[in-house]
């Protein structure tokens, strides 16, 4: 795969050999982002776990300390006075079963992040063909299945993400934006770590983190030291 002359010169700056420290990899993540736009910080965390083994899964959330950088438009099924409430929490979409047909049939899916209460998961099941590959399918380990619409809302705007197995058994999740300052990345990044490491499940053996790498949108993987996890 041939590379542009940017992304080259980014390379430049990474030693491949030196597996390095979060600050470290955060001030290089930050100098290797030279796009046009506002490159996403990304952490790849490939583990230890079998995911096909359910007692192996990993799936959680965390509230970034400093936010994603990035606006989140988020979608609640309720019913009754819990629509209300979704709406004054600022939901961008509130509704139920009468946006199933727009979702299935039109194809409509502008929105980031599904939250229902519980007595909405029957018509929201009906969305996980949909929903489920898109990763959008709301969970009651992410915190998106909830009668609290409110904190759930709340923490989703101020920087809540989701961290899952992919089917490699690597966590691909933001830490932030480039132009965010070094120090609000590694509190972002610190406050990430310490969720997936709370996370790891007592059914491993082994190795539970094998390797870390931090890229940006089109920056060069910085890879990182793991020994203290």
């Amino acid at each position: 795969m041939k590379h542009g002359k940017k992304y080259e010169e980014a390379l430049k700056l990474v030693d491949r050999q030196t597996y390095y420290e979060a600050a470290e990899a955060i001030s290089l993540a930050k100098k290797t982002a030279t796009a046009k736009f506002d490159e996403t910080v990304e952490l790849h965390i490939k583990t230890g776990c079998d995911g096909r083994h359910a007692e192996q899964q990993i799936r959680g959330a965390v509230v970034l300390p400093n936010g994603t950088g990035k606006t989140v438009k988020v979608l609640v099924f309720a019913k009754g006075p819990k629509l209300d409430e979704a709406q004054a929490a600022g939901a961008d979409y509130v509704g139920g079963e009468e946006l199933i047909p727009k979702i299935q049939n039109d194809g409509w899916l502008d929105f980031d992040v599904v939250v229902a209460t519980p007595d909405m998961m029957g018509v929201v099941g009906r969305l996980g063909k949909v929903l489920g590959p898109k990763g959008l399918m709301p969970n009651p380990k992410a915190g998106t299945v909830t009668m609290d619409v409110t904190k759930a809302i709340n923490d989703i705007k101020a920087g809540k993400i989701e961290y899952r197995l992919d089917k490699s058994n690597i966590i691909h999740v933001p830490v932030g934006k480039a132009s965010f300052t070094e120090e609000a990345l590694l509190e972002n990044f610190n406050a990430l770590m310490d969720a997936v490491v709370k996370a790891k499940p007592s059914a491993l053996k082994g190795q539970y983190i094998k390797s870390m790498t931090m890229t940006t949108t089109m920056g060069p993987g910085v890879r990182m030291n793991v020994a203290k996890y």
